[in-house]
Protein backbone atom coordinates (compact mmCIF):
# COMPACT_ATOMS: atom_id res chain seq x y z
CA UNK A 1 0.00 0.00 0.00
CA UNK A 2 1.16 3.51 -0.82
CA UNK A 3 0.62 6.03 1.96
CA UNK A 4 0.80 9.82 1.98
CA UNK A 5 1.69 11.69 5.17
CA UNK A 6 1.05 15.44 5.12
CA UNK A 7 2.50 17.48 7.98
CA UNK A 8 1.72 21.04 9.03
CA UNK A 9 2.03 23.09 12.18
CA UNK A 10 0.03 25.42 14.38
CA UNK A 11 1.73 27.95 16.59
CA UNK A 12 5.36 29.01 16.87
CA UNK A 13 8.04 26.43 17.78
CA UNK A 14 10.42 29.08 19.10
CA UNK A 15 11.29 28.92 22.80
CA UNK A 16 12.70 32.44 22.89
CA UNK A 17 9.26 34.01 23.23
CA UNK A 18 5.90 32.64 24.32
CA UNK A 19 2.48 34.05 23.50
CA UNK A 20 0.66 33.88 26.83
CA UNK A 21 -2.67 33.59 25.00
CA UNK A 22 -1.51 30.65 22.87
CA UNK A 23 1.56 28.96 24.42
CA UNK A 24 1.17 25.79 22.35
CA UNK A 25 3.07 24.41 19.38
CA UNK A 26 1.42 21.58 17.47
CA UNK A 27 2.80 19.47 14.65
CA UNK A 28 0.10 17.41 12.95
CA UNK A 29 0.15 14.74 10.27
CA UNK A 30 -2.71 13.42 8.15
CA UNK A 31 -2.05 9.88 6.95
CA UNK A 32 -3.89 8.70 3.83
CA UNK A 33 -3.94 5.51 1.84
CA UNK A 34 -3.58 6.50 -1.81
CA UNK A 35 -7.17 5.81 -3.04
CA UNK A 36 -8.74 7.69 -0.12
CA UNK A 37 -6.44 10.65 -0.75
CA UNK A 38 -7.51 10.93 -4.38
CA UNK A 39 -11.17 10.84 -3.35
CA UNK A 40 -10.96 13.64 -0.80
CA UNK A 41 -8.93 15.86 -3.15
CA UNK A 42 -11.72 15.67 -5.75
CA UNK A 43 -14.23 16.81 -3.12
CA UNK A 44 -11.97 19.64 -1.93
CA UNK A 45 -11.56 20.89 -5.52
CA UNK A 46 -15.34 20.83 -6.04
CA UNK A 47 -15.82 22.79 -2.79
CA UNK A 48 -13.38 25.47 -3.92
CA UNK A 49 -15.01 25.86 -7.34
CA UNK A 50 -18.48 26.05 -5.83
CA UNK A 51 -17.70 28.78 -3.29
CA UNK A 52 -14.73 30.64 -4.78
CA UNK A 53 -15.01 29.98 -8.51
CA UNK A 54 -11.63 28.27 -8.80
CA UNK A 55 -9.90 25.20 -7.43
CA UNK A 56 -6.78 27.34 -7.01
CA UNK A 57 -8.10 28.94 -3.80
CA UNK A 58 -5.86 27.78 -0.95
CA UNK A 59 -7.64 26.64 2.22
CA UNK A 60 -5.71 28.23 5.07
CA UNK A 61 -7.17 27.99 8.56
CA UNK A 62 -6.23 31.50 9.66
CA UNK A 63 -7.50 33.16 6.46
CA UNK A 64 -10.79 31.28 6.76
CA UNK A 65 -11.26 32.27 10.41
CA UNK A 66 -10.41 35.91 9.67
CA UNK A 67 -12.39 35.97 6.37
CA UNK A 68 -9.33 37.30 4.56
CA UNK A 69 -8.40 37.08 0.88
CA UNK A 70 -10.82 35.01 -1.17
CA UNK A 71 -12.58 34.10 2.08
CA UNK A 72 -13.98 37.64 2.40
CA UNK A 73 -17.14 36.04 1.00
CA UNK A 74 -17.59 34.36 4.36
CA UNK A 75 -18.62 37.68 5.92
CA UNK A 76 -21.98 36.72 4.42
CA UNK A 77 -23.27 34.56 7.27
CA UNK A 78 -25.47 32.45 5.01
CA UNK A 79 -22.56 31.65 2.70
CA UNK A 80 -20.33 31.02 5.71
CA UNK A 81 -22.78 28.52 7.22
CA UNK A 82 -23.08 26.61 3.94
CA UNK A 83 -19.31 26.61 3.43
CA UNK A 84 -18.57 25.25 6.89
CA UNK A 85 -21.29 22.64 6.54
CA UNK A 86 -19.74 21.36 3.30
CA UNK A 87 -16.16 21.57 4.54
CA UNK A 88 -16.93 19.86 7.84
CA UNK A 89 -18.79 17.11 5.98
CA UNK A 90 -15.79 16.47 3.72
CA UNK A 91 -13.37 16.36 6.66
CA UNK A 92 -15.67 14.13 8.71
CA UNK A 93 -16.36 11.66 5.89
CA UNK A 94 -12.77 11.47 4.61
CA UNK A 95 -10.74 8.34 5.31
CA UNK A 96 -7.50 9.38 6.98
CA UNK A 97 -5.69 9.07 10.31
CA UNK A 98 -4.47 12.01 12.35
CA UNK A 99 -1.28 11.92 14.41
CA UNK A 100 -0.49 15.08 16.36
CA UNK A 101 2.14 16.21 18.84
CA UNK A 102 1.43 19.19 21.07
CA UNK A 103 4.20 20.96 22.97
CA UNK A 104 3.26 23.02 26.01
CA UNK A 105 6.07 25.50 25.62
CA UNK A 106 6.19 26.96 29.13
CA UNK A 107 6.19 23.53 30.77
CA UNK A 108 8.79 22.38 28.23
CA UNK A 109 11.14 25.23 29.17
CA UNK A 110 10.61 24.70 32.89
CA UNK A 111 11.51 21.01 32.56
CA UNK A 112 14.24 21.05 29.90
CA UNK A 113 15.36 24.65 29.51
CA UNK A 114 15.48 26.89 26.44
CA UNK A 115 18.50 25.08 24.99
CA UNK A 116 16.76 21.72 24.84
CA UNK A 117 15.81 19.99 21.57
CA UNK A 118 13.96 22.18 19.12
CA UNK A 119 10.21 21.55 19.61
CA UNK A 120 9.68 21.15 15.87
CA UNK A 121 12.40 18.54 15.47
CA UNK A 122 11.30 16.68 18.59
CA UNK A 123 7.68 16.69 17.44
CA UNK A 124 8.70 15.38 14.03
CA UNK A 125 10.43 12.39 15.66
CA UNK A 126 7.39 11.57 17.79
CA UNK A 127 5.08 11.91 14.78
CA UNK A 128 7.14 9.76 12.42
CA UNK A 129 7.51 7.02 15.03
CA UNK A 130 3.75 6.75 15.29
CA UNK A 131 3.29 6.86 11.52
CA UNK A 132 5.58 3.84 11.20
CA UNK A 133 3.71 1.99 13.94
CA UNK A 134 0.36 2.75 12.30
CA UNK A 135 1.42 1.35 8.91
CA UNK A 136 3.58 -1.51 10.18
CA UNK A 137 1.22 -4.39 9.42
CA UNK A 138 3.73 -6.81 7.96
CA UNK A 139 3.19 -5.68 4.38
CA UNK A 140 5.56 -3.81 2.08
CA UNK A 141 3.97 -0.41 2.68
CA UNK A 142 5.71 2.79 1.63
CA UNK A 143 5.10 6.35 2.74
CA UNK A 144 5.64 9.65 0.94
CA UNK A 145 6.07 12.50 3.45
CA UNK A 146 5.22 16.08 2.56
CA UNK A 147 5.85 18.92 4.99
CA UNK A 148 4.83 22.56 4.85
CA UNK A 149 8.10 24.37 4.05
CA UNK A 150 9.22 27.12 6.43
CA UNK A 151 12.38 28.41 4.80
CA UNK A 152 15.70 27.17 3.45
CA UNK A 153 17.50 27.09 6.81
CA UNK A 154 14.58 25.57 8.75
CA UNK A 155 13.91 22.97 6.05
CA UNK A 156 17.59 22.04 5.99
CA UNK A 157 17.58 21.49 9.76
CA UNK A 158 14.53 19.23 9.52
CA UNK A 159 16.08 17.29 6.66
CA UNK A 160 19.11 16.59 8.87
CA UNK A 161 16.84 15.37 11.67
CA UNK A 162 15.02 13.10 9.24
CA UNK A 163 18.31 11.75 7.91
CA UNK A 164 19.47 11.02 11.48
CA UNK A 165 16.30 9.06 12.15
CA UNK A 166 16.96 6.95 9.07
CA UNK A 167 20.60 6.43 10.01
CA UNK A 168 20.26 5.93 13.78
CA UNK A 169 16.61 5.15 14.43
CA UNK A 170 14.89 6.27 17.62
CA UNK A 171 14.20 4.80 21.05
CA UNK A 172 11.20 2.94 19.58
CA UNK A 173 11.97 2.42 15.88
CA UNK A 174 15.09 0.84 14.36
CA UNK A 175 16.83 2.47 11.38
CA UNK A 176 15.78 -0.49 9.24
CA UNK A 177 12.08 0.07 10.01
CA UNK A 178 12.34 3.76 9.16
CA UNK A 179 14.19 3.10 5.91
CA UNK A 180 11.81 0.33 4.90
CA UNK A 181 8.77 2.54 5.37
CA UNK A 182 9.74 5.99 4.14
CA UNK A 183 9.95 6.58 0.42
CA UNK A 184 11.05 10.23 0.63
CA UNK A 185 10.40 13.50 2.44
CA UNK A 186 9.49 16.58 0.45
CA UNK A 187 8.93 20.23 1.37
CA UNK A 188 6.19 22.26 -0.27
CA UNK A 189 4.95 25.84 0.06
CA UNK A 190 1.34 26.90 0.56
CA UNK A 191 1.25 28.55 -2.86
CA UNK A 192 1.72 25.11 -4.45
CA UNK A 193 -1.89 24.38 -3.50
CA UNK A 194 -1.26 20.89 -2.11
CA UNK A 195 -4.57 19.34 -1.04
CA UNK A 196 -3.13 17.16 1.73
CA UNK A 197 -1.20 20.00 3.36
CA UNK A 198 -4.34 22.13 3.39
CA UNK A 199 -6.25 19.36 5.19
CA UNK A 200 -3.41 19.08 7.73
CA UNK A 201 -3.52 22.86 8.22
CA UNK A 202 -7.27 22.77 8.83
CA UNK A 203 -6.84 20.03 11.45
CA UNK A 204 -3.85 21.53 13.28
CA UNK A 205 -5.42 24.68 14.72
CA UNK A 206 -8.38 22.90 16.40
CA UNK A 207 -5.94 20.54 18.13
CA UNK A 208 -3.79 23.42 19.39
CA UNK A 209 -6.87 25.21 20.61
CA UNK A 210 -8.08 22.10 22.44
CA UNK A 211 -4.71 21.61 24.14
CA UNK A 212 -4.71 25.24 25.27
CA UNK A 213 -8.35 25.18 26.41
CA UNK A 214 -9.44 21.54 26.87
CA UNK A 215 -12.72 22.43 28.62
CA UNK A 216 -13.85 24.87 25.93
CA UNK A 217 -16.19 23.31 23.31
CA UNK A 218 -14.96 23.68 19.74
CA UNK A 219 -16.85 21.68 17.05
CA UNK A 220 -13.95 21.49 14.54
CA UNK A 221 -11.89 19.66 17.16
CA UNK A 222 -14.66 17.09 17.58
CA UNK A 223 -14.21 16.16 13.90
CA UNK A 224 -10.44 15.81 14.25
CA UNK A 225 -10.67 13.79 17.47
CA UNK A 226 -12.58 11.05 15.65
CA UNK A 227 -9.67 10.73 13.21
CA UNK A 228 -6.90 10.26 15.77
CA UNK A 229 -4.84 7.09 15.65
CA UNK A 230 -5.90 4.81 18.50
CA UNK A 231 -4.37 2.00 20.49
CA UNK A 232 -5.86 -1.44 21.01
CA UNK A 233 -7.64 -0.07 24.09
CA UNK A 234 -9.47 2.49 21.93
CA UNK A 235 -7.65 5.48 23.44
CA UNK A 236 -6.04 8.12 21.25
CA UNK A 237 -4.00 9.68 24.09
CA UNK A 238 -0.35 8.89 23.44
CA UNK A 239 -1.22 7.08 20.23
CA UNK A 240 -2.78 9.72 18.00
CA UNK A 241 -2.26 12.72 20.24
CA UNK A 242 0.93 13.12 22.26
CA UNK A 243 1.07 16.13 24.55
CA UNK A 244 4.58 16.91 25.76
CA UNK A 245 5.85 17.22 28.39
Amino acid sequence: MKYHLFIDESGDPSLSSINADFPIFTLLGCLFENPAYQEICVKIAELKKEFFGSEHAILHSRDIRKCEGVFVKLFDLEVKAKFYERLNSILADGKYTVIAVGIKKQEFIEKYGKIADDPYELSLSFLLERAVMETDNGKENTMHIMIEGRGKREDGTLQKRYNRLLDNGSSHITPERFKKRFEKMEFRRKKENDCGLQIADLCAYPVSRHIANPDEPYPPYDIVEKKFRRGNNGSFVGYGLKIFP
